[in-house]
């Protein structure tokens, strides 16, 4: 079973930056999105930013909270996915989740999710 490994977590000081990165442990085909989720303590689980294939462009999507903060990018081929993450702001801790889509018809799409990784901000 492929399993997506998360990495680059950690405590930061408000205003500072982080990297996440995110690599499969084996190869996903037909991979149709790539991206990053977030549960707050308390909360649910929320989109930060993905990267969904659309015919042959990809489309990028951000939550509203992190626009123009973060930047999410991939290699499709390679299975990997990074979020690059500035002006962090303590709001931004949570758990942050890899995830990786694949769909190959008449197959549903079917999702690797990562263990997690802890982003604390401090203020």
């Amino acid at each position: 079973q492929v399993q997506l490994v998360e990495s680059g977590g950690g405590l930061v000081q408000a205003g500072g930056s982080l990297r996440l990165s995110c690599v499969a442990s084996g190869t996903i085909t037909n991979v149709i999105a790539m991206g990053w989720y977030r549960q707050a303590p308390g909360k649910q689980r929320e989109l930060v930013a993905t990267i969904t294939r659309s015919g042959n462009s990809d489309v990028i999507k951000y939550g509203d909270s992190v626009k123009g903060r973060f930047t999410i990018s991939g290699d499709n081929a390679k299975n990997t996915v990074y979020l690059q993450m500035n002006s962090l702001k303590p709001e931004d801790t949570a758990v942050y989740f890899c995830n990786i889509g694949r769909s190959s018809w008449p197959e549903p799409r079917y999702d690797y999710w990562g263990q997690g990784t802890q982003v604390t901000v401090s203020s």
